[in-house]
């Protein structure tokens, strides 16, 4: 634990393109508030997109070449798997992935190189979904000696199959494991890292646990009331199920969280959008800076009082 008696958990929300959001709130924190995020934080947590802002910080890479790469490299990283689409009338075009790998895949080489779990500055877990043997999957950096799956683990591999969400990218396989987006149980991945602090591994008492947890947005209108008559097969639920999904299982772990810290200990940071903004909306990410600008300048003294409570 660091020198601070309270034991703060950074946790970073899922949601693919809609991550700059979170990654220019959390520029804007270490600019105005001059904060090293490995040093502020204990633990820091972070699901699919959320895994890439969150090793980065563990490993104190620069907060904005993360803004940069959302910015910059958004369209290559969302490159269409142009076989799915020219096989769109052929039944083996239905089984692709909607995009390639490849190029994020590169990307978290160029950011992580050969950096292992086992090397950040911070506690760091990434959650992930182990789909060969039906199960949740959560990667750890070497907080506990007893725990060596995960000590030689490229980052980078790490965070690819957290971000490897259904039907967008494919799985991604690690060893013996074939692993998805850890945002199809664990979106939100507060109530992983609240259930770790407090667990044998850091047993921190829970009057003592602060968690800044940062969303991507979530959205209420997914499906029109409209489409109640249709038939209700896989193409009318759609990449929207995902989505629907992984915001429902969001807004459910703010609810549980807040209810074990009894409403105390928690400052969450999201917005809800008016209408739906899709994991791969690439027309949006300069908005959700605006957002993030406007968002971060409204809760600037619930951020500052709440990283420099006093204990």
């Amino acid at each position: 634990m660091k020198s601070n008696h309270n034991f703060y958990i950074l946790s970073i929300d899922g949601g693919g393109i809609r991550g700059v959001f979170a990654a220019h709130i959390l520029k804007r924190i270490q600019e105005e508030l001059n904060i090293k995020f490995y040093e502020k934080f204990d633990l820091i947590a972070g699901t699919s997109t959320g895994s890439i802002i969150a090793a980065a910080l563990a490993i104190d890479y620069p907060i904005d070449k993360i803004v940069n790469l959302y910015l910059d490299e958004g369209q290559k990283i969302f490159e269409h798997n142009y076989s799915s689409f020219f096989n769109f009338f052929n039944w083996k075009g239905f089984f692709k992935s909607k995009y390639k790998s490849r190029y994020l895949k590169s990307k978290l080489a160029d950011v992580f190189g050969e950096t292992t779990l086992s090397q950040t500055k911070t506690n760091l877990l990434i959650p992930a979904t182990d789909i060969s043997n039906g199960n949740v999957f959560v990667f750890k950096s070497n907080y506990d000696k007893e725990f060596v799956r995960d000590i030689n683990t490229p980052i980078s591999s790490a965070v690819l199959s957290s971000c490897s969400a259904p039907t967008y990218f494919k799985p991604n396989q690690l060893k013996e494991y074939l692993l998805a987006d850890g945002g199809l149980w664990s979106n939100n991945p507060s109530l992983v890292a609240l259930t770790e602090a407090m667990g044998r591994r850091f047993n921190v008492h829970k009057e003592c646990i602060r968690i800044l947890s940062i969303g991507t947005g979530g959205s209420k209108k997914y499906y029109d009331v409209a489409d109640h008559k249709r038939q209700w097969g896989l193409s009318q639920w759609g990449l929207g199920l995902l989505e629907t999904i992984m915001n429902l299982q969001s807004v459910n772990v703010v609810n549980i969280v807040n209810f074990i810290l009894e409403g105390k200990g928690v400052l969450r940071i999201n917005f809800e959008a008016h209408e739906k903004v899709s994991l791969d909306d690439l027309k949006s990410v300069n908005s959700l800076v605006s957002k993030a600008d406007e968002i971060f300048t409204y809760n600037f003294s619930r951020i500052n009082d709440f990283l420099n409570e006093e204990v």
